[in-house]
């Protein structure tokens, strides 16, 4: 009950803190933080297909075979890439309301950034009146985040008494693929990544991300969830909070490393149990399709998985082995989920560190 109250009262701060500390940063920008979101938003994409190529190496390395049987999931996959581009579509519209009713963070984004453009040029006690809404939502975070060290407990308690390890026995090794290939990415793609730009030595930076965000989404399991966390970690890391209200809850949308190896390690996994011959070239469209599936995972536990029939869908192979596949990943997912979401929540906060720092110097 402790963890499921943690995750509950992140949920319920999250959107409306996306909304109105978007709204307040665009209301009051200023041009140099405007164009701070386009080298982030890069970072976020070239990190997602690098984690996708890393994904597929291992694989090859180390291929492994999925005791596929007949299981019955009970979700509705998404069918094409097409499709997922319309739920997009559809979620940019939605109902200012019913987004935030529904976590939906691609149209919560949305109405924030036009909220913030039009009140630009408002008077200047409309755009103060903003942020000090946006300032009252921020001290009700804080009191939430202060009671993380309780939810975490409440959390790990949960899955241990729940699932516990025995469980995870028979897919060892598939687990070893996936976790080393995250491990992989946080401490060597992402720090070569911001080494890149910067020419700072990156890891102070990522052992603090993976420390004071990581260990939260391990626990939550939910990008959504951690947006107050990271938040509340790039103020105290002092970077500039026009950039980071932004570039934070979109790397929860866009920014998912985790789900492209996810993704790509139980494609491959399958193709390989099925005698499907990949050879290098397929496996790097893979990679690239794996990404831009990634980009479209929702913020919540699990996310990635239903995804997993997109990318199958490239080596014909038929739903309803893909779907075994995805109760796979479900089963695996008390390690797989929580490593996924501990990577992709922590390189929101290292990517945007790596541009938004106020003296030009990693944290």
């Amino acid at each position: 009950m402790l963890g499921d109250l943690f995750v509950a009262a992140l949920k319920a701060v999250a959107p409306i803190l996306v909304l109105v500390l978007v709204a307040s940063a665009i209301a009051n920008r200023r041009a140099s933080h405007t164009s701070q979101m386009r080298p982030i938003v890069i970072m976020y994409l070239v990190g997602t297909l690098a984690a996708a190529f890393v994904a597929v190496v291992m694989s090859m390395l180390f291929p492994t075979s999925l005791a596929l049987q007949v299981t019955d999931v009970s979700a509705n996959a998404p069918q094409s890439i097409t499709e997922v581009l319309r739920t997009l579509l559809e979620k940019l519209v939605d109902n200012p309301v019913n987004a935030l009713l529904s976590g939906n963070y691609i149209g919560i984004l949305v109405w924030g950034v036009l909220l913030g453009v039009f009140l630009h040029h408002a008077a200047d006690a409309t755009r103060r009146m903003l942020q000090d809404t946006a300032d009252a939502v921020t001290h009700i975070v804080r009191i939430v985040i202060r009671l993380a060290p309780v939810g975490i407990f409440g959390l790990v308690a949960g899955n241990l008494a729940t699932s516990g390890l025995s469980v995870l026995g028979d897919y060892a090794r598939i687990l070893a693929v996936l976790l080393s290939s995250m491990l992989i990415m946080a401490l060597f793609g992402n720090p070569l990544i911001v080494w890149l730009k910067t020419h700072q030595n990156p890891y102070p930076l990522v052992f603090t991300a993976l420390r004071e965000s990581g260990v939260t989404a391990f626990f939550t399991r939910s990008s959504a969830a951690n947006i107050p966390v990271n938040l509340a970690l790039c103020e105290r890391l002092r970077l500039e909070k026009d950039t980071y209200a932004v570039s934070i809850p979109l790397g929860a949308t866009i920014n998912m490393g985790g789900a492209a190896i996810t993704i790509t390690v139980l494609t491959l996994a399958a193709t390989h149990t099925l005698g499907i011959h990949v050879d290098f070239g397929t496996a790097l469209l893979l990679s690239v399709v794996a990404a831009l599936s990634a980009c479209g995972a929702s913020g919540v536990a699990g996310g990635s998985l239903l995804l997993i029939p997109l990318s199958c869908a490239l080596f014909g192979i038929s739903d309803n082995v893909a779907m075994q596949v995805v109760a796979v990943g479900f089963v695996i997912s008390i390690l797989q989920d929580s490593a996924e979401t501990a990577l992709n929540s922590s390189t929101d906060v290292v990517f945007t560190a790596a541009v938004a720092s106020r003296d030009g110097q990693l944290p």
